[in-house]
């Protein structure tokens, strides 16, 4: 009897336990969360005191270490709810296309900054920077991993993609915007070659930095710029690696 009188007030108190209260409270979280996160998103697209503070850690990241300030602009373009084609992250029509005229061009661009820009600027045909490689195999594995994911992912996200999009945000979409950003991407990217590279290597990675942001603009994808400057500085590696550099140099100009 006393089994059977009880059973409905537990039922009741159950029911009333569990369906009533947790609804409101769920959605009073979930709404709190959502607002937090919209703020937060829109915080780091804009430049206020987040926005910068956002570009400064992005900028900073890379003198802790590489490709750190590429990983950091993943991290702003997640958090802050950029679409991701607006850095270049467009899907091909075809990998397999854009992957070879992206390794070609960048092949065939290295050469003629070789053979023909750099002499007419006066550079040695040296570049005694990184002619510690040649026949260095004991660096390879470093070398590629520099090569590869460094430059050509880490640099083209960070100087193409990242910058491209913070610029053009205060710039707008013009063509003298579109121009401009070609411009002061390229001076920069140049600028940080010089100590190392010193002059010839700031003047090479400053074309470099015209070239592969005008594909960008073009374009609007980052994948042709990433599979080319990978093959530019891979060709550049073969040539240091096994002491073709003069050579090449001397193909028109003795």
């Amino acid at each position: 009897m006393a089994c059977s009188c009880l059973m409905p007030l537990v039922a009741d108190v159950s029911t009333e336990g569990w369906h009533l209260p947790q609804p409101a409270l769920k959605h009073d979280d979930e709404s709190t969360v959502t607002s937090v996160d919209d703020r937060l998103a829109t915080e780091l697209r804009g430049f206020g005191v987040i926005g910068i503070a956002a570009i400064v850690i992005v900028l900073a990241g890379n003198w802790l270490v590489t490709p750190l300030s590429a990983v950091l602009v993943l991290v702003w373009v997640y958090l802050s709810r950029t679409p991701w084609r607006e850095i270049g992250f467009v899907r091909p029509n075809s990998w397999i296309t854009t992957a070879v005229v992206g390794i070609g061009f960048g092949a065939a661009f290295k050469l003629l900054m070789k053979a023909v820009v750099m002499p007419l600027l006066g550079a040695p045909p040296i570049n005694q920077a990184f002619h510690y490689l040649a026949g260095n195999r004991a660096l390879i594995p470093e070398t590629l991993w520099l090569m590869i994911v460094v430059a050509g992912f880490g640099e083209e996200i960070l100087y193409r993609g990242y910058m491209f999009e913070r610029l053009g945000k205060l710039f707008g979409k013009s063509t003298a915007a579109k121009a401009a950003i070609v411009l002061i991407t390229s001076v920069i990217f140049g600028s940080l070659h010089y100590p190392v590279q010193r002059l010839a290597g700031a003047e090479q990675a400053t074309i470099t930095g015209l070239v592969f942001g005008t594909i960008f603009v073009m374009t609007g994808s980052l994948w042709i710029p990433i599979f080319a400057h990978a093959a530019f500085d891979l060709t550049a590696y073969a040539l240091i690696y096994w002491n073709l550099e003069t050579t090449v140099a001397h193909w028109l100009f003795r």
